[in-house]
C-alpha cells in the first residue's frame, strides 16, 4: 500500500519548487515518482508530424508538469492541514488505512 495516492494533496519539501502544493495526477509506483499539478513544469518543443494523413494536433513549445520523485513530497493531511508522516493501521473490520502521525485522522 503507497503512502500516496491519486487524488491526495502533496506539499513539495525540496528542490525548486519547494513550498508549492498540488494536487497529485498520476503515481508511477515503479520508478517512485508522482505528477503533481504546477510543480516542476517543463517545456518541451514539438514539431508537428503526420499522423494517419493528418498533422498532430499539438505543435510547437508545450508546457507540461514532469514527474518528480516521490521522496521530495509530503502528504497534507485534509484535517490538520500540516504536511505529515503517514502510518497504517488496521481497522475492526481487517481494513487497512492511512492515519496523520500528528493529529491521529484516518486519511481516504
Amino acid at each position: 500500500m503507497r503512502r500516496i495516492r491519486k487524488g491526495d494533496t502533496v506539499e513539495v519539501i525540496s528542490g525548486d519548487d519547494r513550498g508549492i502544493r498540488g494536487t497529485v495526477h498520476r503515481v508511477i509506483p515503479k520508478k517512485d515518482r508522482v505528477v503533481v499539478s504546477g510543480v516542476n513544469l517543463v517545456k518541451k518543443h514539438q514539431r508537428p508530424r503526420p499522423t494517419g494523413g493528418r498533422m498532430q494536433a499539438q505543435a510547437g513549445i508545450i508546457e507540461f508538469e514532469a514527474p518528480i520523485h516521490i521522496s521530495n513530497v509530503m502528504l497534507v493531511c485534509p484535517q490538520c492541514d500540516q504536511r505529515t508522516r503517514v502510518r497504517f493501521e488496521r481497522l475492526e473490520d481487517g481494513k487497512k488505512v492511512r492515519v496523520c502521525k500528528k493529529c491521529d485522522a484516518i486519511i481516504e
